[in-house]
């Protein structure tokens, strides 16, 4: 028992020290505030700075730039206690959820018929759905890619 607590003592003394020696090289070298690093960071030329952090081609588009937004919702979506179900079809399960440009949030069953759903907004679509993992330039093409 004692010979356990003398080597965790050690092996923490170790960790200390090789943590003291690494402040120490870092502390060793010089700041970015030096004039001479940062002179050297500056690129000669104008041209040669680049604006954006991201190629064109990575960037995800900004809200602005797309019609709105869509998930799948496969368990009964409950809004304020209540299940909703689709007013033609009496679905309840299995839905597509749209958040749109103008902060609406529309519902589409598997039928395809779609209802606007006042209990819900965009801080709600917001905390439930993930990030956008794909875009899709056409409706067809992302309820394919989500199952409908």
């Amino acid at each position: 028992m004692f010979r356990r607590r003398a080597r965790a003592g050690r092996a923490f003394r170790e960790a200390q020290r090789a943590g003291q020696a690494m402040l120490a090289m870092y502390a060793q070298q010089p700041r970015p505030t030096d004039p001479g690093l940062v002179a050297a960071a500056v690129p000669a030329t104008p041209d040669a700075v680049e604006l954006d952090f991201l190629p064109p081609n990575f960037r995800a588009p900004s809200r602005k730039d797309v019609e709105g937004f869509m998930m799948r919702w496969d368990s009964p979506l409950v809004v304020d206690g209540e299940v909703r179900q689709c007013p033609a079809c009496g679905a309840y399960r299995n839905w597509i959820i749209f958040n749109l440009r103008d902060d609406s949030v529309w519902l589409r069953c598997r039928a395809g018929h779609e209802t606007k759903e006042t209990g819900l907004d965009t801080a709600w679509y917001n905390r439930n759905s993930g990030p956008a993992d794909r875009w899709h330039p056409t409706l067809e093409d992302g309820l394919r890619h989500l199952g409908h």
